[in-house]
């Protein structure tokens, strides 16, 4: 039976997050996701990388500080995938008082260590080019910075890095059982395609399974039933393009929360999220027609033209695995991760990991390689902060500089699919377009080359895997090409499993 010093449950942020930290200290590390990478929570986020405005009315200014220091610490770690945005917030008089947010936009811009990102400014919504899709009434405003992310992948290439540092990395693989057996875990493991089980030892093991975390310990560890999080529905929908410009809007809404209209993919706008209670399997979790309606409506109080129904053109949910403090409402609950460490080294270690949200995941990761030290022992400091991610190997502001040096190796590819490669890619994107060429082209401008990577580097097995989490070309497919992209995929399976066997 093969022994590990850590194995991880769960394929999220969180556990990408701790199995790449882990490996480059020296621990021998196994990862099991019984899906895909980022298959449940950590795909259907608002895409931010952000400290949360709104977080410090609830007081919560630890989370919200050391959200706001990791802003640039990971858009210098990953510089592709991660980038500025600015932020527009009309003043409303229906909502939060002028007075308010400039209290709240001080403090955002002074706590956190902000270096790179541009401060916040006041804007005459009547005159700035913002104003122009709002509606008349919206006279005030202010600008603020934040950054986005393309959350899926930042999953992905937490787990590359940790692979590339000795990790094994299991997709499709499910824990099925644990048992302590002289000190340590004997974890069982099924593969998801043959149904084959096999067992590891593991001297330490992190439960990382967001909205399955109780699950896993109510069930496959064989504990004392138990409830640790409170499991809370955030839906989105995407709509055609709503304005010309590169900012996003934040809007107050009249039941205190409040959304986002996002650029997104150039053609798109993104508008979310809704906040709820979900008691549901966290796999079958799907946008309700009323969280439809409330974002349609709660846009269409700000912008000029309504925002309708007939408009989306494409929805997604997700459930956050919030750390149950008992809030009276969804919204309220704490965005905090919480880490409990059970048993020690003599009886089998076991690390839960409650909560959290993806700007705060390395550093979550280092709070959990705290206490799996303290119990396995010190292997070395620590080494995240700083070092790139695959494809982050250029500087904060050379994205452009990047894009350049890719279109002379590729001078008969088109320019916007040159920029898209260097955006999900980076520096790897040169392996890419290595044949000056993207190959068959399936649709859109997703080309065999591409996909090959995707499968051979980034544990891509489906369609769904290369069009709606390692990207968003899902929404310029069509059925018939989906069909194709998947014949496709399904043949280079076969064929890459004859030559295994």
């Amino acid at each position: 039976m093969e022994q590990f010093d850590i194995v991880v449950i769960g394929g999220g942020v969180n556990g990408c997050g701790i199995a790449r930290d882990a490996a480059g200290r020296g621990f021998s590390v196994l990862l099991a996701e019984k899906g895909d990478l980022a298959g449940g929570t950590s795909s259907a986020s608002t895409k931010l990388i952000h400290g949360g405005l709104r977080y410090l009315e609830f007081y919560e200014f630890a989370l919200v500080r050391e959200a706001l220091k990791e802003r640039e610490v990971l858009w210098a770690m990953a510089p592709h995938i991660i980038w500025p945005l600015r932020f527009v917030l009309p003043e409303s008089g229906d909502a939060r008082p002028a007075w308010l947010l400039r209290l709240g936009l001080f403090l955002y811009d002074h706590i956190g260590g902000r270096k790179r990102l541009p401060p916040t400014r006041r804007l005459n919504l009547r005159t700035d080019m913002a104003g122009a899709a709002l509606k008349p009434s919206m006279i005030r405003g202010f600008e603020y910075s934040d950054c986005w992310v393309m959350d899926a992948r930042l999953v992905v290439l937490n787990a590359r890095d940790a692979a590339a540092r000795g990790a094994q990395i299991l997709t499709h693989t499910e824990v099925v059982s644990l048992a302590r057996r002289d000190g340590a875990f004997v974890v069982t493991l099924k593969d998801e395609g043959s149904g084959h089980e096999r067992q590891v030892g593991a001297r330490l093991v992190v439960n990382a399974a967001g909205p399955w975390v109780d699950q896993v310990l109510n069930r496959v560890a064989d504990e004392p039933a138990r409830h640790h999080v409170r499991l809370v529905q955030g839906s989105h929908i995407v709509v055609r393009r709503l304005y010309p410009h590169d900012r996003c809007y934040i809007f107050q809404n009249r039941d205190g929360r409040v959304i986002f209209a996002i650029p997104y993919e150039n053609d798109f706008t993104l508008i979310g999220t809704t906040d709820r209670d979900y008691t549901g399997d966290p796999a079958a979790v799907t946008i309700g027609e009323d969280e439809k309606d409330y974002l349609c409506a709660a846009a269409s109080e700000y912008f000029r033209a309504p925002v309708t129904r007939d408009q989306i053109v494409w929805c997604y949910s997700g459930v956050r695995p919030l750390f149950d403090d008992g809030a009276t409402k969804a919204q309220e609950t704490t965005r905090e991760y919480v880490l409990r460490l059970e048993g020690d080294a003599g009886t089998g270690a076991l690390l839960n990991v409650f909560g959290g949200k993806i700007t705060t995941y390395r550093h979550l990761a280092e709070g959990a390689l705290a206490k799996i030290e303290s119990v396995l022992g010190p292997r070395g400091p620590a080494w995240t902060r700083g070092t790139a991610l695959p494809g982050g190997d250029f500087p904060m502001d050379g994205y452009d500089a990047l894009v350049t040096s890719l279109r002379t190796r590729a001078l008969k590819i088109a320019p916007a699919t040159i920029r898209r490669l260097a955006r999900a890619y980076g520096t790897e994107a040169r392996v890419i377009l290595a044949q000056g060429s993207l190959g068959r082209i399936f649709g859109a401008d997703l080309g065999e080359h591409e996909v090959t990577f995707l499968m051979e580097k980034e544990w891509a097995r489906t369609a769904d895997d290369v069009l709606w989490r390692r990207g968003k070309l899902g929404l310029r497919f069509t059925p018939d090409e989906v069909a194709a992209l998947t014949r496709y995929m399904e043949d280079a399976l076969k064929q890459r499993g004859t030559r295994e066997d």
